[in-house]
């Protein structure tokens, strides 16, 4: 997909490897509307279809990650029928999707607050970084809503009693408490943020983006699956891996002693 030019958002690329998706909405603490989350969508699909891109970093733009729903759109919602609704729902279902089955590794730069909706998107970043400054709560229930868009990856990520504790309470937890209970994989000082992102993407970069996009597919195929449901799927799943280029440049490096062809170094 061309390029569009965003008015929420920034996507920009560091070489072939890294994507870099902001939200730029710091004067609304980067919240959610429609034209948000459509522009958001269209990002995603032109990340997607970079074959060589293989992280995407997200975070927001000022003191806050996200602050979830826009409450002006949420305003409009009140006066809609039932059936427009569920129409204007559903592209934020879609997009919690495709950023969860998105072929590359979705490194959170979680700069600040993330509630409700913010606090999903943190859920489906395979790796979610946060600074000391970030605050979490599942706000919905305050406003007499649920988490419901978001609700699959918040229990997936939590597990179903954190889930509850957390939803059925809107509390609020710092940073710590984020890390403790597995929403954060890591917390540092703010002005610590851009380096550990970095030490995120050395990682990624020395990965080929081609077994980066079958991990991911093959972890989101298997969860909550029993392991005798999976032996076909895997055993097929290893033997196409086999096939790959990738795999016997990967193994060929291993034996020699040196780094793979598709190592890829800061740009």
């Amino acid at each position: 997909r061309q390029a569009m030019h965003y008015q929420s958002i920034k996507l920009t690329f560091e070489g072939d490897a890294v994507a870099r998706l902001t939200l730029a909405r710091p004067d609304m603490q980067n919240a959610l509307s429609l034209d948000v989350v459509a522009e958001l969508r269209h990002a995603l699909q032109v990340v997607a279809q970079k074959e060589q891109v293989r992280a995407l970093v997200l975070t927001g733009e000022g003191k806050t990650f996200c602050a979830g729903g826009d409450l002006n759109w949420m305003k409009t919602v009140l006066s809609q029928s039932r059936a427009q609704r569920i129409a204007d729902s559903r592209p934020l279902a879609d997009l919690f999707y495709e950023f969860d089955n998105l072929p590359k590794v979705v490194i959170g730069r979680i700069n600040g607050p993330a509630t409700g909706g913010g606090f999903g998107l943190t859920c489906i970043c395979d790796v979610a970084v946060g600074a000391t400054t970030a605050r979490f709560s599942l706000t919905e229930a305050r406003l007499g809503l649920a988490p419901a868009n978001i609700g699959p990856y918040v229990v997936r990520r939590l597990g179903l009693a954190k889930a509850r504790r957390y939803g059925l309470t809107a509390q609020f937890i710092d940073a710590v408490q984020a890390e403790r209970v597995g929403l954060l994989d890591r917390v540092v000082p703010p002005e610590e943020l851009d380096r550990v992102i970095e030490e995120e993407l050395a990682l990624v970069r020395s990965l080929p983006a081609s077994a980066i996009a079958r991990t991911k597919r093959l972890f989101n195929d298997v969860v909550g699956r029993p392991p005798v449901e999976c032996m076909d799927y895997t055993a097929n799943c290893l033997a196409d891996a086999w096939e790959t280029p990738e795999a016997r440049e990967g193994i060929a490096a291993f034996l020699e002693k040196r780094a793979p062809a598709w190592k890829v170094t800061r740009a």
